[in-house]
């Protein structure tokens, strides 16, 4: 908590680019929707990029780990005023930060009454902070997960808080292998984001402890650090910066491979919708999908979005990644 606010006063003070990483060009709307956002709430935070997913009109969504709330003000325009957005940060001083430009967005907006809120919190103990089991239709987390060491606890919560259907959409920090204690107890290498990593692996392992579907890669950008002492310390590690997507399917929607059709009409995805890292659907284009994607696809909200037929000739193998 000394790291974010204190040592760090804004983002630039950063030492590795672990935080600052953009892993794909930022849509028209999502363009537009930042340049409403107060200048000291996006000069107060930390995530990697943005963490943005499609179809969002109306959505609940929480996001762990808000900081300073750029992303939660920038999700309060998308999913509009029928929609809802909380954040949860356990770092006072950013959750004040949040919280001290509501009045400011919702007259940007032009919004009748706020559809943000802001929680000081933990993500691991969700409950603590009053968040009830199924309420959300989406859960999102910008390069937080790592200052955790109780990673499936944060899964777990996420799980237990989401409707039947909903997604976890986040991007963190990886390891190509597991981290030494040395590097793990390291307070800059902490705050930075790296000693905290979880070894890429791991996630798949939790995800399916959890409930889980299978994590769909979105992208990923290795990490440069640019610190001699810092890279010294990691030796032959390396990091990457990835965004997933987990989906908590009910299992009364498995029910073999298809073909889909996308119906087009997302905003800003109109004739193309890249989902994940092996799938793209075009407007109108039969693509053969797996069991588990074709899961995904008839139990979220992009179902509406799709024409879903069971049993396609030339499915793909299975796994979404």
């Amino acid at each position: 908590q000394d790291y974010y606010g204190k040592q760090l006063q804004k983002s630039k003070d950063l030492k590795t680019n672990a935080c600052v990483t953009s892993a794909r060009p930022l849509p028209k709307a999502l363009r537009d929707a930042l340049e409403h956002v107060h200048e000291e709430v996006v000069a107060r935070y930390y995530g990697c990029g943005l963490v943005i997913p499609e179809c969002l009109s109306s959505c609940r969504i929480l996001d762990l780990g808000s900081g300073s709330g750029r992303d939660c003000y920038l999700l309060s325009q998308l999913v509009g005023e029928q929609g809802h957005v909380t954040g949860i940060d356990m770092t006072k001083s950013q959750v004040e930060v949040a919280k001290k430009h509501i009045a400011y967005h919702m007259d940007k907006f032009s919004y009748r009454k706020p559809n943000v809120e802001f929680l000081l919190g933990y993500m691991e103990k969700l409950g603590d902070a009053g968040l009830a089991d199924e309420i959300y239709d989406i859960v999102i987390s910008n390069c937080v997960i790592n200052l955790t060491p109780d990673k499936r606890a944060v899964l777990q919560e996420t799980f237990r808080v989401l409707k039947p259907g909903g997604e976890m959409y986040f991007s963190d920090i990886y390891a190509n292998q597991r981290l030494s204690e040395t590097i793990r107890k390291h307070r800059v290498l902490w705050g930075e984001c790296l000693a905290g990593a979880l070894y890429w692996k791991d996630l798949y392992s939790i995800a399916e402890e959890v409930g889980f579907s299978p994590p769909c890669l979105v992208t990923a950008s290795p990490i440069t650090i640019g610190n001699k002492e810092l890279e010294g310390m990691i030796g032959d590690c390396r990091f990457v910066s990835a965004t997933f997507r987990l989906f908590k399917v009910p299992s009364g929607s498995r029910a073999g491979p298809g073909q889909v059709i996308y119906n087009g009409g997302i905003m800003g995805h109109e004739r193309e919708l890249v989902f994940d890292a092996n799938f793209t659907f075009k407007e109108g284009e039969v693509v053969d999908v797996d069991a588990e994607m074709a899961a995904i696809l008839r139990s979220s909200r992009f179902a509406e979005m799709f024409l879903i037929r069971a049993d396609g000739s030339n499915a793909a193998p299975q796994g979404c990644c």
